[in-house]
């Protein structure tokens, strides 16, 4: 062998002539089945081959692989193994000069095929199929830097070589699950398919380019659905981990576009499926982080949102097939409400890896989808219309809390634009007590930025708010101007909530919440302020109900006043605020338990049916509180002023209030504002008469101040339309004769550049020139 391998180096020209011979010889003896002279030609063919790099040797490694091939094409398993390692052992020489003309179409092939190989003999058939993902791997290695040889990304190429590798990855022997020897362990450990086929997969796609990522990925997706392997997903999502941990992390979000599509295309495969996909989705943008979207953000929640709508469709019509109302496939409705929630965790899973300023842009085009009364076109009437329609919202505001949720901005008037807020907020006014409930647990994952939410789960009155661990913080500039330019808005919402009779426990702790985190992070004395005055609000809605609650809605309102303030009182330590927080809860807790959240907000709630005939002493008085208010710094004139909701058009979206009650809340603003209450009272002597008068019918004014509200509500409920018109017509004409009036007093002629004339008594009288006759300068003219 020295003296073959020193004369084909003396003369590299009688290379081909030897490989030649040696060719035929070997196919000779293959014919004859001397194996030994086979073993002995391949082993002369391979020194020769690893000894002798020439620019001729393009003319023997084409008899080598001829002789490769032969073996390959024997049934003998010993022949393919022999085969094989001598191809693996070509595959790792590079080669000077390529070679324009050569093909490895069969050698993919037959490698493919030895990766599926079903002999009966446990040991051959694992030999036969490491030796298969080996010839794999070598074909790989010689072709995909070679740009000249034959491209193994075409399509033709991957069809055969991944599904095989894949095979031979979700492939369990059953031989597996019994006890082998020590031994037998040891040499498994050593040769396992398995291990050898995800390196092999992980190779391949490490040396994947920008444009061979498609060709890869598409019989991924084959194969998984000729096996049907997304149902129990975790073949797919092992796969898919391979993948997203092999490919170059710039090419990312080219698997999530297949994903996406896949899922596309398989709309209306079973719920099962359509899950396994979703989830295997959610777990590759975990992975690929931020670039797991790419360039279209955007399209990627399109794509998840429609599957969202189209499963609520299935759900609600029992068929794939909307139009034909006829369904081939059975549909469960529990399998439907599975997938959506997938498709809910995998929007949360995307919106993570975003950057702030993107997932802000993501909660707004998710809210911009929610069907809602203000956005006609977007709703459907009829029976079927309504559920569609609800069961949209509710999956959609779940989507967005699941982007809400992992969502950090330190700035809300970039977190809450004025368009989101506003869509967000007239959900708030639905009937429905399921969409109420997420839209405040939205509104409360924004507002908490410091994870205080959980500290206020349960309501209570707490003694001391020390034991709470609070995190508090002073509030930015930003905070500030937040509250003053939505601070009424939300405000609003809250007392609109309020008066709900749909409410359970589960809201009156969202509200708790929300009163509390606002009072946390965004508070600053103008908000506590308005805050304690729309929590005395709510409680007048209990006292009056005016809505007519339940027993329970009026308890849950008295004890959400209760335990709102008593924490309030707290925070902003002011002595006797907290002494009279403190004494009307002590007077319930000895009178009217009921009243408080220990009794009201448990299993069984104790109630009391005598909520009418409650006394004075249990109420927290607004004249109090802005008395001891006001005496450390507070506005008190702001505090001694009842809080009332600022309406706007969105009353007309809510199907709870009738025309009467908004006109009388509108006339009582009006009235409130009208010239006629402005007009001050002539100023009277201040005595201590007066004062001592003052403070003891404090309580008999505000009764009389209801008293006046109750009438003036009860007279336009019942009043007939002319009287209303008339009486809104004689303000309209009030408020143009005022305007008539200023417009004459302001209203001048244009001064005349000729200055004044003296008229003949005297006096200067202007006199208006008109424009075209007016002298310019020469200056001013150009």
């Amino acid at each position: 062998m020295e003296k073959l391998t020193f004369y084909a180096l003396s003369a590299p020209e009688k290379l081909d002539r030897i490989g030649a011979y040696l060719s035929e010889r070997l196919i000779r003896d293959v014919s004859r089945h001397r194996y030994g002279y086979v073993c002995i030609a391949m082993e002369a063919l391979d020194q020769l081959l690893m000894a002798c790099h020439c620019q001729s040797i393009n003319l023997f490694v084409e008899s080598f692989l001829k002789m490769v091939a032969k073996l390959l094409e024997s049934e003998k398993p010993n022949l393919q193994i022999l085969g094989t390692n001598s191809f693996v052992k070509f595959a790792n020489i590079e080669e000077d000069t390529p070679s324009y003309h050569r093909s490895y179409d069969f050698f993919v092939s037959r490698f493919s095929e030895m990766c599926h190989s079903s002999h009966d003999d446990l040991d051959i058939r694992t030999k036969i199929r490491m030796s298969g993902i080996k010839g794999l791997q070598g074909v790989v290695r010689k072709t995909v830097n070679d740009e000249l040889q034959a491209n193994i990304w075409d399509p033709q190429h991957m069809d055969k070589i991944v599904p095989s590798l894949l095979f031979n990855l979700q492939h369990v022997e059953d031989s597996e699950s019994r006890s082998p020897s020590p031994l037998q362990a040891a040499e498994k450990e050593k040769e396992s398919p398995t291990e050898l086929a995800e390196r092999c997969l992980r190779e391949l796609l490490g040396r994947a380019a920008y444009g061979n990522i498609k060709n890869a990925i598409k019989p991924v997706l084959i194969h998984l659905d000729n096996h049907s392997l997304w149902e129990p997903k975790i073949f797919a999502t092992c796969c898919f981990r391979i993948i997203m941990y092999s490919i170059q992390p710039q090419h990312s979000h080219l698997v999530i576009q297949q994903l996406l599509g896949h899922l596309d295309a398989n709309s209306k495969s079973a719920a099962t499926v359509r899950a396994g996909i979703v989830e295997v989705l959610s777990e590759a943008a975990v992975i690929a982080a931020s670039g797991s979207v790419g360039p279209t953000v955007l399209e990627v929640f399109n794509t998840l949102l429609r599957q969202l709508r189209l499963s609520i469709d299935y759900a609600l019509t029992g068929s794939y097939d909307c139009a034909a109302g006829v369904s081939t496939k059975i549909i469960k409705e529990h399998e439907e409400r599975m997938f959506q929630e997938a498709v809910i965790k995998t929007i949360g899973s995307f919106a993570s890896t975003l950057p702030t300023y993107q997932q802000s842009e993501v909660m707004v085009f998710i809210m911009n989808k929610v069907p809602l009364p203000s956005s006609q076109p977007s709703l459907e009437t009829g029976k079927a219309g309504e559920n569609r329609n609800r069961l949209t919202q509710i999956m959609l505001l779940k989507s967005l809390l699941q982007v809400s949720v992992g969502f950090q901005c330190s700035n809300m008037l970039t977190a809450l634009p004025s368009v989101f807020l506003d869509r967000l907020l007239s959900a708030a006014l639905m009937e429905d007590a399921e969409i109420r409930l997420f839209v405040l647990e939205i509104l409360i994952s924004f507002i908490d930025r410091h994870g205080n939410r959980q500290k206020f789960s349960t309501i209570s009155t707490v003694s001391d708010i020390s034991v709470l661990k609070l995190k508090v913080d002073k509030c930015s500039r930003q905070d500030t101007v937040f509250m003053k330019k939505h601070g009424q808005q939300l405000y609003r919402h809250i007392y609109l909530i309020c008066k709900e009779e749909s409410n359970v426990q589960a809201h009156y702790e969202a509200l708790y919440s929300m009163l509390m985190l606002i009072s946390i992070e965004l508070a600053n004395e103008e908000v506590v302020v308005d805050l304690i005055r729309l929590v005395l609000a709510v409680q007048e809605i209990a006292q009056i109900n005016e809505d007519n609650l339940t027993a329970y809605n009026r308890c849950a309102l008295f004890a959400l006043g209760a335990a709102y303030l008593n924490l309030i009182s707290q925070l902003i330590t002011v002595p006797t605020f907290c002494q009279h927080i403190h004494e009307v809860i002590e007077t319930r807790q000895k009178d009217a338990p009921y009243l408080l959240p220990e009794d009201v907000f448990v299993e069984t709630p104790k109630l009391s049916k005598s909520l009418d005939h409650l006394g004075p002493e249990v109420f927290f008085w607004q004249s109090k509180i802005s008395e001891v208010l006001g005496g450390s710094g507070y506005n008190s004139d702001r505090l001694s002023t009842p809080y009332i909701p600022q309406l706007t058009d969105e009353d007309r979206l809510s199907k709870r209030k009738s025309i009467g009650e908004t006109i009388s809340l509108q006339v009582e603003v009006e009235s409130r504002n009208s010239p006629e209450r402005e007009q001050r009272a002539p100023a009277e002597e201040i005595t201590y008469e007066t004062l001592k008068k003052a403070i003891v019918d404090s309580v008999a004014v505000e009764e009389q101040e209801r008293e006046r509200r109750r009438q003036v509500v009860e007279k336009f409920q019942k009043a007939p339309f002319e009287e209303i018109a008339a009486h809104c017509g004689a303000r309209a004409t009030l408020l143009q004769s005022k305007l008539n009036q200023i417009f004459e007093i302001t209203i001048r002629p244009p001064p005349s550049p000729s200055g004044t004339i003296t008229a003949a008594y005297g006096q200067p009288q202007n006199h208006s020139i008109p424009v075209y006759e007016m002298k310019f300068p020469d200056l001013c003219v150009y």
